[in-house]
């Protein structure tokens, strides 16, 4: 049984998953509603390009952590293959604290970067005129969830309650 705030982790990160999978099928529907009205009813398109590009981009933070979770993310995995035990372990904590720094930073530097759009009631340019910081929103929410799935996965290594990679003991090339 996992412990209470790994299974809190793990929950979160599936239901951000649908909502990214979800806000995909959003921006498909809104891009073919841009091509029927532009194209078949000649009209100008004023806010579906700017949905479809935020909806991308909330789906692309929101959905990480669920990618982590389901180890779909594109990886090389030779080296940890090639070894074993102490040595696979050790790569593992190394290969996940740089990746945790590197989006810890990531998450503290689009806090700001957010917040000057909150504080600041930047919109965009267009007719539309879309309030940035709603849009914007999901690249720190997105890093924070995926910093606590990285720490929830280390955790699990570290309390072997799972292997590094997912990989089965004791297999090697």
């Amino acid at each position: 049984m996992l412990p209470l705030a790994v299974r809190a982790v793990y929950t979160v990160s599936r239901l951000t998953g649908v909502f990214a999978a979800c806000l995909i099928v959003l921006a498909v529907v809104v891009v073919c509603h841009m091509v029927f009205v532009r194209a078949v009813l000649g009209h100008s398109s004023i806010w579906q390009t700017e949905f479809a590009t935020f909806s991308i981009l909330a789906a692309t933070f929101l959905g990480a952590p669920y990618i982590l979770l389901t180890r779909g993310h594109v990886g090389v995995d030779i080296l940890p293959m090639m070894v074993a035990g102490n040595a696979r372990r050790a790569l593992y904590f190394l290969g996940s604290a740089v990746a945790l720094v590197f989006c810890s930073i990531f998450f503290y530097a689009s806090l700001t970067w957010w917040y000057e759009t909150w504080h600041t009631g930047q919109t965009t340019s267009s007719m539309w005129a879309a309030r940035l910081w709603i849009a914007y929103l999901c690249v720190p929410v997105g890093l924070g969830l995926l910093c606590l799935q990285y720490l929830a996965e280390i955790w699990l290594v570290i309390s072997r309650r799972e292997e590094p990679y997912g990989l089965t003991p004791g297999v090697h090339l």
